[in-house]
């Protein structure tokens, strides 16, 4: 049996611990709500190039929804005078049904110049984009970029392209996010404050294979879910 002090002793941890996991609850909620605030304003202005993140590719080689409104997205800026280049990311390098591939060949097909467009490939995540897209820009001495993706994933984007040292500006394909389902929105603003979480957990030394199957587990569910990944 346990004497006094030590059941008070053992109350007080389990409260510490309770109080603890809910202040750590409401900063992952408050966080997942930064993320999905971030979407609503397109801050686009202008740049050396327009990054359009990856998405899913269909079987038949057209850009998938998602990727499809990126580039259309993208192409209305370029259109409208932003930036000279555009950068595509996703995928296999050399791999012609690649997410880069595809998109930079649909800029192509609606009058952007070849020589206007560079393939940033050989990428299967958002850090690894960042990183390849961030070598294009460096190779040309370009510093700022117009980041164009899904609303709920540009807030995880741009961090990640910061971290590269790109000054980035967020352009959402709609900044009408209230337009998503509330339970998708808190599913995706939810999936991406957890996956910066991860990023920060790799930087403190936990096993990149931990969070790389957390993560494929995440863009699996999401396929299931939704049919597409961000």
């Amino acid at each position: 049996m346990y004497n006094q002090p030590m059941k008070r002793a053992l109350r007080m941890l389990a409260r510490g611990l309770g109080l603890a996991c809910l202040a750590g609850v409401a900063a992952f909620v408050g966080f997942a709500w930064r993320i999905d605030r971030y979407g609503h304003a397109d801050l686009a202005r202008p740049a050396d190039a327009i990054i359009i993140l990856g998405a899913r590719v269909r079987p038949d080689g057209q850009p998938g929804s998602d990727l499809l409104s990126r580039t259309y997205h993208a192409l209305d800026l370029y259109q409208a005078g932003y930036a000279e280049n555009i950068i595509c990311t996703g995928g296999f390098a050399g791999d012609r049904l690649s997410a880069a591939a595809v998109a930079c060949r649909f800029a192509n097909q609606h009058g952007v110049p070849p020589g206007r467009t560079w393939l940033a490939a050989g990428t299967s995540n958002t850090g690894e984009d960042a990183t390849a897209a961030a070598e294009v820009m460096r190779a040309h001495g370009w510093q700022q970029a117009i980041l164009v993706s899904h609303p709920l994933h540009l807030y995880r984007a741009a961090w990640h392209f910061r971290r590269e040292g790109i000054e980035v500006y967020p352009s959402p394909t709609t900044t009408a996010v209230e337009r998503i389902s509330l339970p998708l929105r808190t599913y995706y603003a939810g999936r991406e404050a957890a996956a910066i979480v991860w990023s920060i957990a790799e930087d403190w030394g936990a096993p990149r294979e931990w969070t790389a199957q957390l993560q494929k587990w995440l863009s699996r569910l999401s396929q299931r879910l939704l049919g597409e990944s961000l």
